[in-house]
């Protein structure tokens, strides 16, 4: 049996999909980072070092946006590509966890 078919991704410019890769990247090695979750320090440290050169992609895919003349975010259209690329989940490891009850 295959797995369900996830939704299309919506229409998005070149730009706008590397804005939304570089920032789910970003997402992805904080929630290494974050320290409200378990895990060890060499971990943490080597999700801050890509940190880098992520967060510069990250700049650089805004920076091409604007000298495109692309000024604006359309938020419903990159909040729904993020979902379908399992944003919510990527993004989650950034907060910080409820309180458990024990």
């Amino acid at each position: 049996m295959l797995p369900p078919e996830l939704p299309p991704l919506p229409a998005l410019t070149r730009a706008e999909g590397e804005l939304i890769d570089r920032y789910l990247d970003v997402a992805d090695l904080l929630g290494r980072i974050n320290p409200a979750h378990h895990g060890d320090t060499y971990r943490g440290l080597r999700a801050a070092q890509a940190l880098v050169a992520k967060a510069i992609e990250l700049r650089d895919a805004l920076a091409l946006m604007h000298q495109r003349g692309e000024t604006e975010l359309h938020a419903p259209t990159l909040a729904r590509a993020l979902r379908v690329l399992d944003g919510e989940r990527r993004t989650a490891r950034v907060t910080i966890p409820a309180p458990s009850d024990g």
